[in-house]
């Protein structure tokens, strides 16, 4: 059993299509692991009741003569913020932790589709406002690297889920930094899309107005064709079975054949926040690895980088907290501690008038105008995730470069891509002297999905990628 549950993704879909290994073996496999390893983790908060039954059923279609999906058997987890048809979906919060949706987000539903066999939903910060996976409902989630470290947020429970091996892959969402933060905390793949390129409805909080131009989610996997195949069935355009699949390891290396000969832009320094010495190797050692297969690196800081910051906030930040107070007028006192902090800093925040708010919109647009002729040039950045590897639990400051910032200031790294809505990818480049994983971004143009995975499996081949965390063999 323990064979199947390291399998990439697309081994297992490849295995369940060929008759290797049926639904139902694979499914019992990631089950027993559930429920050895959980309990230490507690990744995983509302396991899918039927679970093993889908499986049963799944096998007899493939006996039956049923043309397999993409994604046909294999089990996969859901963050808790993404509604999921008659499976309850609580976001953390005492609010809604009786909530059964009555039907999937949409991306959800794609994933079904394409034949993926939901095992559960996974834990997440409350309403994901914040960098970890702690909540009053279901409690914290701890790292699979080390339990006394956070998994990252606001998709923890599902970064270590899957760094543990106790699912295959799976869906987060991203605003500030939630697929990419616990993807580079617990030492895996993440990637967020384009805003818009995969549906954004059906989650907590919800991405409309201002939010829906920053927010999106994204898949979350051990390796980037595993990544490259999730972003394959969750941004299709068309009818389930009017294309074909390429297999993901041969599309991305053609892709990595187009960026040979190319110029990437790279940085450890956004004029903002400090990085510690660990994340800058983390980014040389990527700088070096796209050097080597003909890509040509330049140490400059793109354009409004410096700026993000305060846009995240003018931008974002009142919307969240308009929302969120919406939702629990007359309940806050049901909010956990972070949602609580949150609420407090947003009272003392003053209102944006609309004024103001287009004002940043205009300058939004105007840098990112900027940042887009900087990407016809240089099609690829490379920047960190943001200043260090995983903090301690309940940390809200950490030392970095010999000051202390806070742990929100030390991912705006990976908020400016929010800002800008462009696709970036979380990968494993590196490791602290504590053996802690340190994940790298790689940034591309709109819609250039594949480009920025391409680059990231050459990465991955080069530098080892996801490794079994020490203590769950």
């Amino acid at each position: 059993m323990s064979e199947l549950i390291e399998k990439s993704l697309v081994e297992l879909a490849t295995l369940i299509k060929e008759r290797g290994a049926s639904p139902v073996e694979v499914m019992d496999a990631y089950l027993e692991r559930v429920s050895n390893l959980n309990p230490a983790l507690r990744a995983i908060v509302t396991l899918n009741p039927r679970a093993r039954e889908e499986a049963q059923e799944a096998e007899k279609a493939l006996a039956a003569g049923h043309k397999p999906g993409p994604l046909f058997g294999v089990p996969i987890t859901i963050k808790d913020t993404i509604d999921t048809a008659g499976m309850r979906t609580a976001a953390g919060s005492r609010i809604l932790k009786r909530n059964v949706p009555t039907q999937d987000a949409p991306a959800v539903t794609r994933l079904k589709a394409a034949g993926a066999i939901i095992l559960g939903k996974t834990n997440t910060s409350e309403m994901a406002v914040a960098y970890d996976a702690d909540n009053p409902v279901f409690g914290r989630t701890n790292n699979p690297h080390d339990l006394t470290r956070s998994p990252g947020g606001s998709s923890g429970g599902e970064a270590a889920a899957i760094a543990a091996c106790l699912s295959a892959g799976g869906l987060g969402s991203d605003l500030a930094g939630s697929v990419r933060i616990p993807a580079h905390f617990c030492g895996i793949v993440g990637l967020k899309p384009t805003t818009d390129l995969v549906p954004n409805a059906g989650q907590w909080p919800r991405a409309v107005g201002p939010l829906g131009l920053g927010a999106t989610v994204g898949p979350l996997a051990r390796r980037v064709a595993d990544a490259q195949l999730l972003f394959e069935v969750l941004h299709w355009r068309r009818r389930l079975g009017s294309r074909s699949f390429v297999e993901p390891s041969s599309f991305l290396a053609s892709y990595a054949q187009r960026l040979r000969g190319q110029q990437f832009f790279w940085y450890t320094d956004d004029g903002f926040t400090p990085v510690s010495d660990s994340t800058k190797a983390a980014v040389a050692a990527v700088v070096k690895v796209l050097e080597a297969n003909g890509m040509r690196g330049e140490n400059v800081r793109p354009p409004g980088i410096e700026h993000s910051p305060r846009l995240w906030y003018e931008m974002f930040s009142h919307a969240v907290g308009q929302q969120l107070g919406e939702l629990y007028a007359g309940r806050e006192a049901e909010a956990g501690p972070a949602l609580q902090a949150f609420f407090r800093a947003h009272e003392q925040q003053p209102t944006p008038t609309l004024e103001t708010f287009t004002k940043s919109w205009a300058e939004r647009d105007e840098w990112r105008g900027a940042l887009l002729q900087t990407l016809e040039r240089a099609p690829l950045i490379v920047a960190p995730v943001g200043s260090c590897a995983a903090p301690a639990h309940d940390a809200r400051k950490v030392a970095v470069s010999g000051q202390e910032i806070s742990l929100f200031q030390s991912f705006v790294y990976a908020r400016a891509f929010n800002v800008f809505g462009l696709p970036a990818v979380s990968v494993p480049a590196h490791r602290t002297a504590a053996g802690l994983p340190i994940g790298v971004q790689i940034v591309g143009r709109p819609c250039a999905e594949h480009e920025i995975l391409a680059a990231a499996a050459l990465v991955e081949t080069a530098l080892g990628g996801w490794r079994k965390p020490a203590g769950f063999s």
